[in-house]
């Protein structure tokens, strides 16, 4: 960024930040891509340190974008201006991709998917990068448009083995959460001895050394308010909040100083965040002023530059300027340039300055604005639809239109992830006087508000209300209302209070429809238990419809009720391919998620590391935690205390204000845990919990309260829990249902046919973890009646089970077990080599199965180039040479 005066050496006190600068631009030519966030407040030196970083990077490609404070709501306009230097590469790009671009950047129709668009630019770079290293640099990321940042933030994360760096400049307390896991530096204040420094260096007059050293002290060490302090011909009042807005009084009072007519010109600048000089000059010319007397005493102030852009010296003389201007001159400026800008190639930018410059309710505007809506949530621009629509909101005449599009206003700002400003959108309006569908929607909008709120438990019955509204209205709405109000209670928690008041609620109120439904199985199950649900299970749809597509959520936890693996299975089958298909990370998270679980379950632990890594790379190129339960679940069938009681703190801490599904499956996941270890009081406190507090969620708890119970000599307790699960797995009737089932009757009863039948039903189920127990249950039972010889060959099956399905803490019970009948045991040796990190098993596991490089860099939203340098650093660990040797791997993460 030009800064007059600071020019031949900017970077007095900054050794420190040019060698890391430095370090960037050296590691894009060694392909080894870096990001780095510069803070620090106004005036510190950001921009200097990316002035510096591009007289650095000979030999490199540059590209360059700044956030503009007046463009936040334009979506795409950061990105665009970044990557216009190379899109001369587009047509090298896969179709997907080049298409993806395209729409971006209003060059074709379509509605892309901003991971996609991520995607597409991390190819477009490394493209262009073959040529040369590429270097970007992003200033003002504070005034970065919401789309812009997501993607530029998914860049910074996946630069892996190419030739690119990024620098971002931001200025705090501003620095977005999405640029949270980048490295960052903060660009501190100069020391008294650099800042008398710069100030000997840059000071147009000649000081004394007390003038020189108040001024040092007012400076704060700020190098731009070094620089400006003395051409303001003053010093700091004590009551001054900050150094920048000291700044910005400087500026303003240069603007001030002007003849009108550059004042003016300055204003009109200042409007226009793209700096066009075709834009600047007819505007000025609409306001009937001499465009070249007002340019000379502008830039005489040297407050911008007028040259093939405009420039202003700093973006606090922009914003500084901006703000100084009456109300009136800020309209004059926004209509002038409303005028010029081309209503085909860039309509929003024209509407926006439309609206700027309206000074009332303008019904013709509005409707503009609205139509701006529509184009930037097509385009993936929810933060900019949410600015058009609020603004839409104020120039709006009509009462009803204004109801409608305040309500759309909301939905926008939700969806943008501002619950707050939301929710004060929906308090502007006046329920008494909306219709039965618009008093649902508020209630809607509510219930989505508080449900993104840690310990607003209102969100479930506000729900309800929505639903009953629709009862009359709409019947498939109302119902979807209350399936919505079931998730969330199950998620928000409340427990059972507030999942019984929903399910009593849609018992009552819910509009009936021909066909039972997942409502109708929900709504049973809560009244009747299982044997009065699994009837109307049975009776919905299947095949190429199944009934729990449309809520895979619920369904898991319903399958998991009657301890149906086989729809469980489905389910993940299901959500994986969609989300493979439709390139969605959090439709495939969640699918590979249950599909970790599954294959935790079915005892194949190999899969399910990979699966969990793959979640995991994702989860860190969106920007988003990892899925927690999977690798809590894996932990504690592996019996690895020390880890899983790690992830079951971190777990909670990051549920702390919610009490539902999560806390749930962290109970359960701990029954088992403790189980496995043979630390029965634990278990039995963690499974008692789900069983008390859980309508969902019970069916996995109640064996392991049911083993827990009988080890701690609770008899009456276990009787209980068994007559539950007897309900649960008699009504899902499959071999993993009736084995568990005749396992934890066979721990009450003490009845010897019993563990037999369980043994007979596990062989046909693919939990071999479940069968692994069930022969450790049978063979503690006979060495307990002292029938030695029968107890081992139990005892051996049951180790060999479970060690080799990675139920390690239940595989040390039975090696206990076998060392207690006086057998030894073999101590498992270690399967791996080496051990990957979570992004390489993501890749090793991907390439095992088949998957090329291309393919595996497309579904863990990474480069090709950063692919193949991972398949080296997985060869060299794991000792072999070729993919094909990679299927007889079994990996372990590092």
């Amino acid at each position: 960024m030009w800064t007059p005066g600071l020019k031949s050496d900017p970077l007095v006190g900054r050794r420190a930040e040019q060698r890391r600068v430095g370090e960037l631009i050296g590691a894009a030519g060694a392909g080894r891509g870096v990001a780095l966030v510069l803070t620090g407040e106004a005036g510190i030196g950001k921009s200097a340190l990316l002035e510096y970083a591009l007289r650095e990077a000979s030999g490199l490609e540059v590209v360059r974008s700044a956030g503009s404070e007046f463009e936040q709501e334009l979506p795409f306009a950061a990105l665009h201006q970044l990557c216009v230097p190379i899109l001369r590469h587009l047509p090298e790009l896969s179709g997907r991709h080049r298409a993806a671009l395209q729409v971006a950047f209003g060059l074709g129709d379509g509605t892309p998917d901003l991971f996609h668009i991520g995607l597409a630019v991390l190819e477009l770079m490394a493209v262009a990068a073959q040529d040369r290293p590429l270097l970007c640099l992003v200033d003002d990321v504070q005034w970065v448009d919401a789309a812009s940042l997501t993607v530029l933030a998914f860049l910074a994360r996946r630069m892996g083995a190419d030739r690119i760096s990024m620098i971002f400049a931001v200025r705090t307390p501003a620095v977005p959460s999405e640029l949270g896991t980048v490295e960052s530096l903060a660009v501190a204040r100069l020391s008294d001895e650099d800042a008398r420094e710069l100030l000997a260096r840059r000071s147009p007059l000649v000081l004394d050394e007390r003038v020189r050293d108040s001024l040092v002290a007012e400076a704060r060490g700020n190098p731009l308010a070094l620089v400006e302090l003395p051409r303001a011909g003053g010093f700091l009042l004590p009551a001054t909040p900050s150094t920048p807005t000291r700044i910005e009084e400087i500026f303003q009072s240069r603007l001030r100083a002007l003849p009108p007519g550059a004042r003016l010109l300055l204003i009109v600048a200042s409007a226009d965040p793209t700096g066009d000089p075709g834009l600047l000059w007819p505007a000025a010319q609409q306001l009937g002023l001499d465009v070249t007397r007002a340019a000379a005493e502008a830039a005489g102030s040297g407050l911008a530059e007028f040259d093939a852009r405009i420039r202003f010296c700093h973006p606090l003389a922009r914003s500084a300027v901006y703000r100084a201007a009456a109300v009136e001159e800020r309209r004059a400026a926004h209509a002038a340039l409303a005028e010029i800008v081309d209503p085909v190639v860039a309509p929003d930018r024209r509407v926006w300055h439309r609206a700027q410059a309206s000074s009332g309710p303008d019904d013709d505007v509005a409707a503009d604005l609205e139509r701006c809506a529509s184009r930037a949530q097509a385009r993936g621009g929810v933060a900019a639809a949410a600015a058009f629509l609020e603004r839409s909101v104020a120039l709006t005449m009509d009462p009803a239109l204004r109801v409608e599009r305040t309500l759309a206003s909301v939905q926008a700002t939700l969806d943008a992830g501002g619950a707050d400003p939301a929710a004060d959108l929906l308090a502007t309006v006046d329920v008494a006087a909306l219709d039965g569908y618009q008093r649902a929607r508020v209630d809607v909008l509510g219930g989505r508000i508080a449900f993104t709120r840690h310990g607003d438990g209102t969100g479930p019955m506000l729900m309800v209300s929505a639903a009953r509204r629709l009862a009359t209205l709409d019947v498939q709405r109302s119902r979807d209302c209350f399936l919505d109000g079931i998730e969330m209670a199950l998620s928000v928690g409340r427990a059972r209070g507030v999942i019984d008041e929903v399910l009593a609620a849609a018992r009552i109120d819910a509009p009936p429809v021909a066909s039972p439904d997942i409502l109708d199985v929900l709504i049973m199950l809560g009244a009747q238990g299982p044997r009065g649900a699994v009837p109307l299970l049975a009776g919905l749809p299947g095949d190429d419809d199944p009934w729990w597509a449309s809520r895979p959520a619920l369904a898991t936890m319903i399958a998991a009720e009657f301890w149906d693996f086989d729809t469980h299975a489905a389910i993940a089958d299901r959500l994986e391919k969609s989300g493979r298909e439709s390139g969605s990370p959090a439709l495939l998270r969640l699918g590979l998620g249950q599909k970790a679980c599954e294959a935790v379950l079915v005892g194949d632990v190999s899969r399910a590391i990979t699966a969990i890594a793959e979640e995991e790379a994702i989860a860190d190129a969106v920007g988003d935690s990892p899925l927690m339960y999977p690798r809590l679940l894996l932990a504690a069938w592996r019996g690895r205390r020390t880890e899983a009681l790690a992830l079951f703190r971190s777990a909670t801490e990051a549920e702390a204000g919610r009490a539902g599904g999560q806390v749930t499956n962290l109970t359960w996941t701990s029954a088992t845990l403790h189980n496995g270890l043979g630390n029965y009081p634990a278990a039995l406190d963690a499974a008692r919990k789900v069983v008390d507090d859980e309508l969902f969620h019970v069916g996995g708890a109640l064996l392991e309260l049911i083993e827990a119970a009988t080890r701690c000599g609770e008899p009456a307790l276990a009787a209980r829990a068994l007559a539950s699960l007897t309900d649960h797995t008699r009504a899902g009737g499959t071999p993993s249902a009736l084995g568990v089932a005749a396992s934890a009757r066979a721990l009450v009863t003490g009845v010897e046919d019993h563990y037999r039948e369980a043994l007979g039903h596990l062989g046909e189920s693919p939990l071999k973890p479940y069968r692994g127990r069930a022969h450790l249950l049978y063979g503690e039972w006979l060495r307990r009646q002292g029938r030695r010889r029968d107890s081992v060959q139990h005892l051996r099956t049951a180790h060999d089970l479970l060690s080799t399905s990675g139920a390690e803490g239940f595989a040390r019970r039975a090696a206990g077990e076998l060392r207690a009948a006086g057998e030894k045991v073999n101590r498992p040796s270690e399967q791996t080599p080496g051990t990957l990190t979570a992004q390489e098993i993501a890749v090793a596991g991907l390439v095992a199965a088949g998957a090329t490089s291309p393919e595996v860099a497309v579904q863990l939203f990474i480069s090709k180039r950063t692919v193949d340098a991972h398949l080296r650093n997985i060869f060299r660990k794991l000792g072999v040479t070729s993919r094909r040797q990679l299927k007889d791997q079994r990996f372990t993460l590092g």
